[in-house]
Order: C-alpha cells, then structure tokens, then sequence
C-alpha cells in the first residue's frame, strides 16, 4: 500500500507539472487559435532564467527564499520571451496559422541552437534550498517536499486562471474577443493588448513549468532540451483535457501523470519494458480521441 501511494503521489506531482506546462499552451490555442510550437522554448528559457538568477545571489540569500526566488525569475523569464514573441512575430501573422506554425516551430530551433552554442549540451545544476530537497514520513509513505511545491503550485495556477478568465474585465474581454473580434474592437476596447496579455500569462506558466521540472524529476539540473522534451506531453495533456478548456488540462494532466507513473513502475522497472510509461501515455491519447474526438472538456478537432 505505501508504495502505491508514494506512486500515486509522484503521479500527481507530475500531473501539476503537466498541467502548468499545458495550461499555457491550451490558453493561447483556445483562446486565440495560436498554435505556438515556441512554448517549449518559453518553458526552457524560464528555466535558465532561475538558474542565471540563483547563480549570481549573494551567498547569504541561498536559504529558505533561494526557490521562491528561482520561481520568480523563471516566471518573469517566461513572460517576456512570450511577450516579444506575440508582439515581433505572433501579431503580425493573425489568421495565417501555417505561417505561425513554421514561424514558431524556426524560433524554437534557433532557441535551441543558441543554448547549445552557448552553454554547451552538458546540464546546469540549480542551487536549491535543503529543504526543497528533503522529504517527510506520513505512516510508511516518504512525501518529497519538491511533489508539494508542485502540487501546490498546480492548484494555485488552475483557481487563478479560472477567477481571472471568469470574473475580471480584461478575462470576460479576451473571451469576448475570441468570438468577435470586431465588434469589441467597436466597443473601443483594445483587442491586440488583451491578446499580448494572454500570451504573457501563457509564457509565466510555461516558464514555472520549466523551473519546476528541473526541480522535481530532473535531479536539479537544466538542459537546452528539457522544453521540447516536456512540449511533447503539454500537447497530450491539451488534446486529452479538450483545447483551451484550463479545467480540462488539470483533468488530463493528473490522468496522464498518474498512467504514466504507475505504469512506469510496474510495466517499466517490474516486467522489463522500458519507457512503456511513455507509451501508455500515446495509447490513452489515441483512446480518448477515438472516443471523445473533442477531448474531455473541449470542443471538437
């Protein structure tokens, strides 16, 4: 029982992580048909962002507050890559999806090719607090406290977004603005800065997502790689929960989380098949599309 508890408790872990990774990805699709291949991009440079900030702390600040302070610059560092992005590359190309498409997909190659160049292919340690890397006994079960900051970042992240999408003047204007741009335009509302704005919210969760992997399930260190790698299951997690459903990517990352952890463990490490975590995670999505096409909160492909 303890170990499928622990497992059940790294799956949802990973599950927030998922759904941070995803939330914004399925943000800026649903609400402004913005396929953005540059999230993955968002998600490394976030991560580097923490990484560059902890790294030139004075040693007296690499206490308790070093990870909320990692987490800070990784969000800002999310934010502003996404800005740019929306605002160089992104608005001019509205209603031109196949050329968002190539435009991103070559942003995040050259993202990519620029880290390499610079900080080589070798990972970066992230100087961590002790605390963040110790754990806690309940009854049999050893709790790492790196999954509660997960945790506890997914549900902060989900309640935010859905009261600021719901019950702020700038959220009820970008959902308007999806359904008819022109006439909020006529309204005399700013479309284009409501939209750099969802773009923003979008890059600060990718870059969370970014600094929160390395913390939780990558032993602290930072790579070139690690958002694309993480992209790959953002964008399961977005077609299972439904696209720009935020309800449905919290749903679909603790599912997707959970299959993959526990399958992981017993088909991967007990009967010898390696990765078959990652394979689950393929056969749930072909599942869920052959039979709810639209995703689990979405609407149809």
């Amino acid at each position: 029982m303890s170990v499928v508890l622990s497992l059940a408790f790294s799956g949802v872990a990973l599950g927030a992580i998922y759904f941070l990774a995803a939330s914004g990805l399925s943000l800026i699709y649903g609400l402004m048909d913005v396929l953005n291949f540059a999230h993955g991009m968002f998600m490394t440079l976030g991560a580097y962002a923490g990484w560059d900030v902890a790294t030139h702390l004075p040693i007296s600040w690499g206490g308790a507050w070093l990870l909320v302070i990692e987490i800070g610059a990784a969000v800002v560092g999310g934010a502003l890559a996404a800005a740019i992005t929306e605002l160089v590359l992104i608005r001019p190309l509205y209603g031109r999806p196949l050329a968002q498409v190539l435009v991103t997909i070559g942003l995040d190659l050259a993202a990519v090719a620029l880290l390499l160049g610079g900080f080589g292919s070798n990972s970066l340690t992230l100087p961590v607090p002790l605390w963040s890397i110790e754990a806690s006994r309940i009854g049999n079960v050893i709790l790492p406290h790196s999954d509660f900051i997960a945790i506890a970042a997914g549900i902060v992240v989900v309640v935010a977004l859905e009261w600021f999408l719901r019950r702020t003047r700038y959220g009820i204007t970008i959902r308007a603005g999806v359904e008819n741009r022109e006439m909020v335009r006529a309204l005399g509302i700013d479309v284009g800065r409501a939209f750099t704005l969802v773009f923003v919210i979008g890059g600060a969760m990718a870059g969370l997502a970014g600094l929160l992997y390395s913390v939780v399930f990558s032993g602290d260190l930072v790579s070139p790689l690690q958002g694309d790698s993480l992209l790959i299951f953002a964008f399961i997690v977005v077609v299972i929960g439904g696209l720009g459903s935020i309800r449905g990517s919290a749903v679909a990352g603790l599912i997707v989380g959970l299959v993959q952890d526990f399958a992981n463990y017993y088909l991967g490490a007990h009967a010898g098949l390696a990765q078959f975590g990652n394979l689950s995670v393929v056969l749930l999505l072909a599942v869920v599309l052959e039979w709810r096409p639209r995703g689990l909160f979405g609407r149809a492909l």
